[in-house]
């Protein structure tokens, strides 16, 4: 944990109060801006509040309840000094920034762009540093709007991690969090992967609103479970047409996927903005701490069509249940680059940790065989790549497999990084009675 104390306590500052900044030092030169467009989030919200994160900065701030929090990893230890570009709208604000619940507060008004100091914090241990904002009053309709934060001390270097810019759209990626993969090895099984099998489970408390727990995942597709609000959650199973492009209305029909067949209550359409396919998806009420049985078949036809089927166990119903039938054009293969992957799609809930738990992973060839999936090459997205997000972490334990991102946690795994995990028994399936 790292471990703070305020240089400034509850002092009031404003930007010609320099008796109450921190002193800096020789070791205090370096001033790194970091954008909140990309590093923050609005991590107490109140009932229709008005409060929000964009691309410029923070806007609609007017509850005294609500949070802006704003993370940024730290490679060494020393004083950590924080000041703020502002504006305010109407009037003026007092302002409150706190550090592990130790805080300094500031009086800013103007309607012109100002840099404000905010406080200084001595940090003892390297690591995410959380730096939290409140509102304590105002005389305007709005506490404030604040563009960047600046930081320097001898805790700040170049070397700090956080969304540095918005080129390639990164401020919606960083919000989101790094996405991390586990690409199983199938060398030893062969390349006539006709059935492919695995299981997830999610521990309690990991089941965050916007994470897509995906479970089977190969070359044309994925599919797996996620939690699309507070109040619903998916199965989801999708198809990407042979023809790329991120407009699914631009598809030639010849390029088509074509819905085969359907489960009872599975919805089906059409996906683009991430490619463009055929998806589907039964709304379903799955919990943590249960596990989910996930089955996937491949069968090449004659004509250069290649017809997708996912089946999903629930414990509840004791029964697997047909999702979806895709037919693909263009395409002839059995199951190729299987992998497993979990990643956000909420960027407002990109600073919540969520985990789960893959095991189990069998493929069933063209000989009725089933063979066991138990190696994997541990990956993550370019967000973790290019070290703008580095709370990433995947490996083994046991007789499973496990991932880990956003929250800003400290641990990290390796890019490419092998593991292994116990084999246990094959599932006993009667693939003859599958819908």
């Amino acid at each position: 944990m790292i471990v703070l104390f305020a240089i400034l306590f509850t002092m009031e500052l404003s930007a010609g109060d320099d008796n109450h900044r921190p002193v800096a030092s020789s070791l205090d030169s370096t001033v790194i801006s970091v954008p909140l467009g990309g590093n923050s989030w609005v991590t107490h919200a109140v009932p229709d509040g008005s409060e929000e994160v964009t691309d410029e900065g923070w806007k609609g701030w007017n509850d005294p309840q609500a949070v802006f929090s704003t993370f940024v990893k730290l490679r060494a230890s020393g004083t950590l000094n924080i000041s703020a570009v502002v504006r305010v709208p109407q009037g003026n604000s007092t302002i409150r920034c706190s550090i592990n619940a130790v805080p300094a507060v500031a009086m800013v008004s103007g309607t012109e762009w100002k840099e404000y100091p905010l406080g200084g914090w001595i940090i003892k241990d390297t690591g995410y540093v959380r730096i939290d904002m409140k509102g304590i009053s105002r005389s305007g309709p709005f506490f404030a709007e604040i563009s960047e934060l600046r930081i320097s001390g001898s805790a700040v270097g170049r070397n700090s991690a956080f969304v540095k810019n918005n080129e390639g759209n990164y401020f919606y990626w960083g919000r989101r969090g790094p996405s991390v993969h586990l690409n199983f090895d199938s060398s030893e099984v062969g390349n006539d992967a006709e059935w492919f099998y695995s299981e997830i489970t999610v521990p309690a408390g990991n089941d965050v609103t916007g994470s897509y727990f995906m479970a089977n995942g190969f070359k044309e597709g994925y599919f797996g479970i996620q939690v699309n609000s507070t109040t619903e959650r998916r199965v989801l199973f999708s198809v990407w047409s042979p023809y790329r492009t991120d407009d699914p209305a631009s598809v030639p029909d010849d390029k088509k996927i074509l819905l085969i067949k359907k489960g009872k209550n599975v919805h089906t359409g059409e996906f683009g903005n991430e490619g463009s396919g055929g998806q589907s998806y039964l709304v379903y009420p799955w919990k943590s701490d249960t596990t989910y049985r996930f089955l996937l078949h491949a069968q090449p036809l004659r004509d250069e069509q290649t017809v997708f089927t996912a089946y999903f166990f629930a414990p509840e119903r004791k029964q697997w249940m047909l999702i979806a039938s895709f037919s693909r054009p263009a395409t002839k293969t059995y199951l190729t680059r299987l992998h497993s992957f979990l990643e956000n799609f909420e960027p407002t809930t990109g600073w919540i940790t969520r985990k789960a738990l893959y095991g189990n992973q069998w493929i069933r060839n063209t000989l009725g065989e089933w063979k066991p999936l138990s190696v994997i090459t541990f990956t993550a997205d370019a967000t973790a790549q290019k070290g703008y997000r580095l709370d990433y972490e995947g490996g083994s334990t046991g007789t499973k497999f496990f991932l880990r991102n956003c929250g800003f946690f400290n641990q990290q795994t390796l890019f490419r990084t092998t593991f292994s995990r116990t084999v246990t028994n094959p599932p006993s399936i009667d693939l003859l009675t599958m819908e």
